[in-house]
């Protein structure tokens, strides 16, 4: 159902410490549009971005808040997903990614950045939006690192259509069953084998909140996510299993040169009051927050904005 690149042994390498020590002097400088005009066929491969997505945080210094957790990342080789990775790595979880197969490429390069802070990267390749393959995701995790800690649903798909007309019931289907079916797939596998301290962060979005014209199906799943995400709280209160969602304005991430035109790309996050979109080293730390007891052990059930100055939905 899936096939599997596991790199279970523990790699020698940066701890963050390192990184820190080496930080660019331009870091606190995020790269501004225009960008050079560009467009991929979905689903977007991170490699081919100009500029290419920043996720390494340089700044960030890991201080063991998941220490030896197992994190399990679908969407974990590009834009947020990615970071997440290596910013749980350097607070010492180990990692499983998911990935579709034609991420490959991106997939080995997040497994290389998790291995240079120390820890274990696996690889697992499919389709979130089949249940089948979300059970057998779980159930490598649990053969290869023995436990799951954290579920961070991050998959996505997104197309934009200019009307309802243009919107085919394809499209409705497939964004539909990617974005949502996916999350409530993999909590339904990972549910039972998480015990009490363990945590499911959701990546939900702005057009969740306040819709978007040109993204019906998109914006629609994630109105969905954000419910699902205070629902599955509730239900799973008195599991001490936590639910929280972050919901991101625009961020440089393939997800966006794989499906705006490539002149619109060029300008993406160019109206948020900082102009420019969020770099995905910017919005992961939201998700270490929301996975740690030392931070958010109170926190259950929130949806999370990170909008660039805008205030309007917080």
């Amino acid at each position: 159902m899936s096939h599997r690149s596991s790199t279970s042994h523990k790699v020698a390498g940066t701890s963050g410490k390192d990184n820190v020590t080496s930080i660019d002097k331009r870091k606190k400088v995020q790269p501004k549009p225009p960008f050079p005009k560009q467009h991929q066929s979905p689903p977007g491969i991170e490699a081919k971005i100009k500029p290419r997505p920043r996720y390494r945080a340089p700044a960030y210094q890991g201080s063991n808040k998941l220490l030896d957790k197992t994190a399990l990342i679908t969407g974990g080789d590009s834009g947020i997903g990615r970071a997440v990775a290596v910013l749980y790595a350097r607070e010492g979880a180990d990692i499983a990614v998911v990935f579709l197969p034609e991420e490959v490429r991106d997939a080995k390069e997040t497994a290389a950045a998790v291995e240079s802070e120390g820890r274990r990267c696996m690889l697992i390749s499919g389709d979130v939006s089949d249940s089948e393959f979300c059970r057998q995701a779980v159930k490598e995790t649990l053969e290869t690192f023995g436990k799951l800690d954290i579920l961070v649903n991050n998959a996505a798909f997104q197309q934009h259509q200019e009307s309802l007309e243009d919107l085919d019931e394809e499209q409705w289907e497939h964004t539909f069953r990617t974005n949502i079916f996916g999350y409530f797939y993999m909590a339904k596998a990972a549910l039972p084998h998480m015990k009490a301290g363990g945590a499911i962060v959701n990546t939900g979005s702005i057009t969740g909140l306040e819709g978007s014209a040109q993204l019906l199906d998109y914006a629609s799943t994630k109105g969905a996510i954000h419910a699902f995400t205070k629902s599955l709280a509730q239900n799973l209160v008195e599991r001490k299993i936590r639910v929280n969602c972050v919901a991101p304005g625009p961020v440089w991430t393939p997800l966006n040169v794989a499906d705006k035109p490539a002149g619109d790309a060029a300008e993406h996050g160019k109206d948020t009051p900082m102009g420019r979109p969020a770099q995905p080293e910017e919005v992961a730390p939201a998700f270490v927050f929301f996975a740690s007891e030392a931070d958010s052990s109170y926190i259950t059930g929130e949806v999370l904005t990170l909008l660039g100055g805008e205030t309007a939905a917080a």
